[in-house]
């Protein structure tokens, strides 16, 4: 019998565990006495010491009984002769009657009441509950909500990764496109898929808030993976395939490019909002949940990794060998557990008020200033006009204090006898410093915006180039198994798995010795290692389609469909792309939450997601350049159908030229970068 019989029985404690010692910790930490709180802790780790020495006893106990008479015990040296079985009924019994009297103890237990200062009662960053009332620290927000945030994000990343990261194949395979056509086409889709949070962003941001944009959205996207899974189930929509291929109709392809695009709506409303949604679970005014937030940002970025993982294993695994029906309804039925997830946490979670239009109080700024360009700013910038409440008069918003860059717009806050006159100015003639600040924020984070452009060309290759490149190498793995040139992603993705940790844990505390900054590194400092690191993976790339070229030029094996050469090779330009990604996407997420107006969270988070539509579309422009401008006279080509006899390296060069002078661009600029200074407290 196989050992494997086995895996159920740990599978199942394997989840015990997470009900009862994660309970178990938060429960002997939140009733303790706060000066008793280490001993309380460790009063409860020695349930597993007794359990260790009840377990002992039992044994001996057992073994003494069962023995008499000169019986079989039920525990021999030969479990054969023994019975083993009897042992796991009696533990039974026995955790039987101890849930019942758990039970019994539990109803009866009374929580501890401690007083807490009115002041540190609600948060003080203008959050409420799902009730729209002050949220409440103690019963809602940090890492209580955030586990649901996470859960959902790991789901809908299984989701969107378990039906894009193979795209390319499909698209090839089955709709019958030619191998330029189906990356440009993936490039251009996975674009819109970053370019739509803009929309998502704004209504976040101006009307329906964080929480109901990620509610409506994801519909949106479950309808559009539904009708995605139909496309590849149903006959009709299905292509026909037969001995010489598929052939897809233009109705068919229609349909699956519409249900692509209906997920890319949906992920329009989820991508900038759930990051978002989980930093303003920890109060940014309280100094110790600040400093959870910067964890969260590292470990949002593991559960999306998680959810790769199993895309780019199982998924593909299934996609190639099973089916494109179960490889696409697999994801459809995780985005629906994605909602699910989502919604449980609602009682938990801290809502950010909308603020109203971002874009209309920019509008205002732009117009005010130019109708003051001939004002003459006060040298004395605290006659500029701002409220005199501690409070921000934009819903959600903490005060922005006044920085000395972009003077232009601070004519919007001048005062004029005009203004004066007026009981109540026009918000298109006088605006605050805080929302002129606004508008200086988001020019600022313009320039570092436009730097993460290539680093995202290049991310993305992993989905196009990396995957065409790995179909023309050897896939085996043992004589029996293929491995699917697409899930080499998942050495992506374990290395991000293996760097978040690593960064938050080891990192940053050894970096803060250094630095004495309280995150090890600045957010920018961070993302320039990112891009230095991703020069790197173009390289190694580059190197290995020289090695592979040159052996199908030795050995004349250009119409050979595999080459001799494991496709594993590739696995250092996946490793060091999830290495920069811990560096550049991870701190690009955390900069741009951080120093958007807080009014405005959203609609920059989803404009640091523009970067990787933009990069998406620069590698379409950069693949339909180069195809059309080394095809002429009538070569092949440095990206034809058969790379064997292309010169893929050569746009793997291009690439690392590119990144080289980005980075050196991003020097520059972060160089000059000024933080944002808030004050006050929101709404």
């Amino acid at each position: 019998m196989s050992i494997f019989w086995q895996v159920p029985q740990y599978f199942i404690i394997g989840c015990a565990e997470v009900f009862t010692f994660i309970g178990q910790l938060e429960f002997f930490y939140e009733q303790a006495p706060d000066a008793m709180r280490s001993l309380c802790s460790a009063l409860s780790l020695t349930t597993a010491a007794l359990g260790n020495y009840l377990s002992t006893m039992l044994v001996n106990i057992v073994t003494d009984v069962s023995s008499k008479d000169g019986k079989p015990r039920w525990i021999p040296d030969n479990l054969n002769y023994g019975h083993l079985h009897y042992f796991f009924w009696l533990l039974a019994l026995l955790s039987v009657v101890n849930l019942g009297f758990y039970l019994l103890v539990a109803r009866w237990y009374t929580y501890k009441r401690a007083v807490v200062p009115n002041s540190d009662l609600y948060t003080n960053d203008g959050t409420v509950d799902i009730h729209k009332k002050p949220a409440n620290k103690k019963k809602t927000g940090n890492w209580k909500a955030c586990r649901f945030i996470l859960g959902n994000e790991c789901c809908e990343r299984l989701a969107y990764y378990g039906m894009g990261t193979n795209l390319v194949n499909y698209l090839e395979k089955r709709l019958g496109m030619g191998t330029a056509k189906a990356a440009t086409s993936v490039s251009n889709w996975s674009g819109t898929c970053y370019a739509t949070p803009l929309i998502g962003a704004f209504l976040a941001d101006a009307y329906l808030g964080r929480y109901w944009t990620i509610a409506i959205f994801s519909i949106v996207y479950v309808l559009g993976m539904t009708l995605l899974t139909l496309t590849a189930s149903i006959n009709g929509l299905k292509p026909h395939c037969d001995s010489s291929g598929c052939n897809a109709t233009a109705s068919q392809r229609a349909a699956c490019f519409v249900a692509l695009y209906l997920i890319a709506i949906g992920t329009g409303g989820i991508k900038p909002c759930v990051s978002s949604f989980g930093a303003d679970q920890f109060d940014e005014t309280d100094e110790t949940e600040r400093k959870k937030k910067s964890s969260f940002f590292n470990w949002f970025y593991m559960s999306i990794n998680v959810g790769a993982l199993i895309a780019s294993t199982v998924l593909v695994w299934m996609q190639m060998n099973v089916g494109w029906n179960w490889g696409f309804g697999v994801p459809a039925v995780a985005m629906a557990i994605a909602v699910v997830f989502f919604f449980s946490g609602s009682k938990l979670y801290r809502l950010q008020k909308p603020g109203g239009s971002p874009l209309t109080r920019i509008a205002q700024v732009v117009v005010a200033s130019i109708r003051k360009c001939k004002v003459k700013i006060p040298a004395n910038k605290s006659l500029l006009y701002e409220t005199a409440d501690e409070e921000c008069n934009i819903q959600g918003s903490r005060k922005l204090e006044h920085t000395n860059k972009l003077g232009f717009f601070d004519k919007a806050a001048v005062e004029s006898e005009t203004d004066r006159a007026k009981e109540l100015p026009s918000p298109w003639s006088l605006c605050t410093v805080t929302q002129v600040e606004e508008l200086k924020s988001v020019i600022r984070l313009l320039p570092i915006w436009a730097s993460g452009i290539v680093f995202a060309t290049v991310y993305g290759q992993m989905s196009t180039m990396f995957v065409l490149q790995g179909n023309t190498l050897d896939q085996h793995m043992g004589p029996n198994f293929k491995i699917p040139s697409a899930s080499l992603s998942v050495f992506d993705t374990a290395s991000v798995l293996f760097w978040a940790p690593i960064y938050d844990k080891l990192l940053v505390p050894l970096a803060r010795r250094f630095t004495g900054h309280e995150r090890g590194f600045t957010t920018l400092q961070r993302m320039g290692i990112g891009l230095a690191l991703s020069i790197f993976s173009m390289v190694v790339a580059g190197i290995l389609e020289v090695v592979r070229l040159g052996t199908v030029r030795k050995n004349n094996y250009y119409d050979l469909e595999y080459i001799p050469m494991s496709i594993f090779w590739q696995v250092p330009q996946y490793f060091i792309i999830g290495c920069a990604e811990v560096f550049t996407f991870i701190g690009q997420m955390e900069f741009f939450y951080d120093q958007a107006p807080d009014a405005m969270r959203s609609l920059c988070s989803a404009l640091s997601l523009t970067t990787v539509a933009l990069g998406n579309y620069l590698s379409t422009l950069l693949v339909t350049v180069v195809t059309k401008v080394t095809k002429k006279n009538g070569n092949l080509g440095w990206i034809p159908d058969n790379l064997n006899r292309g010169h893929l390296d050569y746009f793997y060069w291009l690439l690392a030229v590119l990144s080289v002078i980005n980075f050196l661009v991003y020097l520059w600029i972060a160089k000059w970068f000024t933080y944002k200074k808030a004050t006050g407290r929101a709404q």
